[in-house]
């Protein structure tokens, strides 16, 4: 059985999907980009600025199906320019000071609404 999670803590889906999936005691939660969920503007001075946005949208989508960052055990990061991956690489770790998901990190040509990261993630309980 499935549930559907959605939340106005994070930016509404900008197509035909969810925020996130849950299934049994997984999360399969949906990329986000760093959309303010209040203004819909995006969060993007500095990619560090970009990230957090990011990290923080996903981070609202987890506590709305009562996960945390800590149940966090996948993430797959989509960026533009992967000279960015440094900056990325250290506000994506502010966010798993220990205990770090596995992830993959990969460089895209194009990222809805031409941003330049995209995360999503699965979660267990």
């Amino acid at each position: 059985m499935k549930s559907i999670i959605n939340t106005h803590n994070a930016p509404a889906p900008i197509g035909p999907y969810n925020q996130a999936i849950l299934v049994h005691n997984t999360l399969y939660a949906s990329g986000q980009i760093c959309l303010d969920p209040v203004t819909g503007n995006l969060v993007n001075a500095s990619i560090e600025e970009e990230t957090k946005q990011v990290m923080k949208n996903l981070e609202q989508v987890l506590i709305s199906a009562d996960f945390t960052l800590g149940n966090v055990v996948k993430c797959t990061i989509f960026v533009k320019d992967m000279n960015q991956f440094a900056a990325i690489n250290d506000a994506y770790g502010s966010f798993f000071p220990s205990d770090a998901p596995a992830r993959e990190t990969v460089e895209v040509s194009r990222l809805p609404k031409d941003v330049n990261v995209e995360i999503s993630c699965i979660a267990v309980r």
